[in-house]
């Protein structure tokens, strides 16, 4: 049978707990209706008759309609009337509801007869159940399954929500992924060009120091095309990347540098941001102690201060006053980056240092590498 034509989502299975509640559902119905109707004062009393069989009876009423509702449920997955085509898919569930009805009726009656030990024909030739069928005696019974019909319609549509939520979940972490990987997609190029032009500038001047630039830049490109790195690295390895950067870099100013690391110890394990140091560092070199008068500086720390890791860079260049809005696409993605990472939790700033210079200062959440959630 065709109900629905192509639905847009596979049904969802009743699970072993649902059908459970199914089961308490309807038995729980028909408890109370037994209760009520010893409760009654208008009662059985002293008649004959005992309330046992009516009491039967609301219980098989009860465990029919269990029996139905996981069918009426599959129903309703399978029919929308949000859908096109829905003129015809009423008269079609009036239908499917009227036989169910009738099937309920007539099962109902039967089990009534052999309950009572009546199963002489009422009323002559005609049996018993089709004379109240057509009698329309089932109405009850389509009120019932029509009232099904509709908690069936409000689970697929609860399920259908928490679905399109999932998906939401789901595209939304895709999309801040993919938006992470472009971005260093677009760092690890400009790392690379900038490093391929100090490179060239020593290739007269420095052929051994050009050597030793080419090595080590060979496992930093090993370091940035490693696909299966995560978002976050523990300090001591951001530490290890960011120093053979800076081994290529002390080649390329010939002397002219000195870099002093202040790292807690404590804090090795901190979880921070894959590549967030280099570009920083590079943005130190460039603006700063390329254009430090003498020889440059820049002092790398790490510490922390309650729940956050407090990363800073400090340079002994001119200062940022000539360098407003120069951060480049360096600082500009790493700034992006943190944001995407850790929202509000997450800051960079570019301050004029205290001694001169300039200073990056990067806050993250602090959190350990291996730690619950990491």
């Amino acid at each position: 049978m065709t109900i629905g034509e192509g639905a847009d989502r596979p049904y969802q299975r009743l699970s072993s707990r649902e059908l459970l509640l199914i089961f308490l559902f309807w038995t729980s119905l028909a408890t109370v209706s037994a209760v009520s109707r010893l409760l009654d004062p208008r009662g059985f009393g002293f008649r004959v008759m005992s309330p046992a069989g009516p009491i039967a009876l609301a219980f098989i009423e009860a465990w029919i309609w269990a029996l139905f509702t996981p069918l009426i449920f599959w129903l309703s997955s399978r029919v929308s009337l949000a859908r096109s085509k829905w003129i015809v898919r009423i008269p079609m569930i009036i239908v499917v509801g009227l036989a169910v009805a009738m099937a309920v009726y007539f099962v109902l009656d039967v089990a009534r007869d052999v309950i009572f030990e009546n199963a002489l024909r009422r009323g002559g030739s005609v049996f018993a159940p089709f004379r109240d069928l057509g009698r329309f005696r089932f109405v009850n019974q389509l009120l019932v399954f029509f009232s099904i019909l509709a908690a069936g319609f409000a689970r697929e549509y609860f399920l259908r929500d928490q679905s399109r939520q999932r998906e939401s979940v789901e595209l939304q972490a895709q999309l801040a992924e993919a938006r992470l990987d472009a971005l260093r997609m677009q760092v690890n190029p400009h790392f690379l060009f900038n490093t391929l032009n100090a490179i060239s500038a020593l290739v007269e001047r420095d052929p051994a120091g050009v050597r030793r630039m080419i090595a080590r830049l060979s496992e930093l490109l090993r370091h940035t095309i490693d696909r299966n790195r995560s978002d976050e690295v523990p300090l001591r390895e951001e530490l290890a990347f960011i120093r053979r950067y800076i081994e290529i870099m002390e080649i390329r100013f010939q002397g002219r540098l000195r870099v002093r690391m202040e790292i807690e110890n404590e804090i090795l394990d901190a979880l921070v941001p894959d590549f967030i140091l280099q570009p920083i560092v590079e943005n130190a070199l460039e603006h700063g102690v390329s254009r430090a008068a003498g020889a440059g500086e820049i002092t790398i720390a790490a510490r922390r201060d309650g729940d956050r890791v407090i990363l800073t860079v400090r340079d002994n260049g001119p200062g940022i006053s000539e360098n407003v809005g120069s951060g480049g696409v360096g600082v500009a993605n790493t700034r992006e980056r943190i944001e995407h990472l850790y929202g509000d939790q997450g800051k960079l700033m570019l301050a004029p240092a205290a001694e001169g210079g300039t200073i990056a200062e990067i806050l993250i959440p602090f959190r350990a590498a291996g730690a619950s959630g990491a």
